[in-house]
């Protein structure tokens, strides 16, 4: 529960600039102003400000205009939440901003700090996440260890607290922020109310990975190894085991292993596992069939040994991924 034992509103202040993207900020905003009406007058719900470094039109990402209501360098007073939305702009090195101190100021005044996808990135050039765990778009995870190795970053989290800091993953997950922080403020029933209105999943199922592309491994460098690869995807349904795809290779089953790890950055295990998941994905996604016979298809061999590795990998069914993903008629 929060702090304020008043009835006066917490003040969230969202932090806008050139080509932030808009639903990093209007998706936090709109559980906060849901909530608000919610509670009504008998508790302390919230009062949102957009503030930039100058008031006025701000071009979003998608060139909507969106309403700076106050200048940075003017946010005075206590404020509850600072919430830093993202944007592809955020992720180069150089695009500071000018952001940074106003960060680090009010961080300092805050009970808590909250960044939505790639608005990690501003967080950690203003040096909050140093020594934090935290967590952001999939697609941004590697540049946000490599920029800043001073932060654990866990990226098949949708959101992750470490003390005061929040952080989210990309884009949509600010609504599983904001509604997380709803429940902490004002209890799990407002919050469950606030997600049934705005039709989204008070807490989603799995993490983030479900989203991303599993094939994140490397081609190999040489040609016996990458013509392996080559071959595997209309082969799935096929012994795969290392001694068959070492005969295939002309290689000792000792010494593919050990090659195919350093060139491709995995086991073969584990890369013929992740074909397999792929193309049941695609078949969950794309067509009618069993899931019984997309296993058997893809070369899982039993039902079980799919709902294993989707758990594993995905952290959610092969029916709950089809429910989700699916092309509807």
């Amino acid at each position: 529960m929060s702090a304020n034992p008043s009835r006066s509103p917490r003040r969230v202040v969202i932090v806008a600039f050139p080509e932030v993207q808009l639903l990093d900020i209007a998706g936090p905003s709109s559980v906060f102003t849901t909530a608000t009406k919610l509670v009504g007058p008998k508790k302390p719900g919230y009062h949102v400000e957009v503030a930039a470094l100058r008031p006025g039109p701000v071009a979003t990402e998608g060139g909507l205009l969106l309403q700076a209501t106050v200048p940075l360098a003017r946010v005075r007073g206590e404020v509850d939440t600072l919430l830093v939305p993202g944007g592809m702009i955020t992720m180069s090195p150089d695009s500071e901003l000018a952001l940074s101190p106003h960060l680090r100021r009010l961080a300092g005044r805050c009970r808590r700090v909250a960044s939505v996808c790639t608005g990690s990135f501003l967080l950690a050039r203003a040096g909050l996440l140093e020594g934090k765990r935290a967590t952001t778009h999939w697609l941004a995870c590697d540049a946000l260890k490599e920029q800043h190795p001073g932060c654990e970053v866990q990226g098949d989290q949708i959101y992750l607290r470490d003390g005061r800091i929040w952080t989210s993953a990309g884009v949509t997950s600010g609504i599983d922020l904001a509604l997380a922080l709803v429940e902490e403020d004002l209890g799990r029933n407002v919050a469950r109310q606030v997600a049934r209105l705005l039709v989204v999943y008070l807490r989603r199922p799995g993490g983030q990975s479900q989203f991303s592309v599993q094939m994140a491994s490397q081609w190999a460098s040489r040609a016996p190894i990458r013509d392996v690869q080559e071959w595997l995807p209309e082969h799935l349904q096929e012994d795969l085991s290392v001694e068959k795809l070492a005969r295939r290779a002309a290689m000792s089953p000792r010494n593919f292993a050990r090659a195919f790890r350093d060139q491709v950055g995995v086991t073969p295990a584990r890369y013929v596992e992740r074909m397999r998941l792929e193309a049941a994905r695609a078949s969950l996604e794309s067509t009618q069939q069993t899931v019984k016979e997309i296993a058997t298809e893809v070369g899982f061999g039993t039902l079980e040994t799919m709902h294993r590795v989707f758990k594993r990998a995905l952290g959610v069914t092969p029916a709950d991924y089809r429910g989700r993903f699916a092309a509807q008629a």
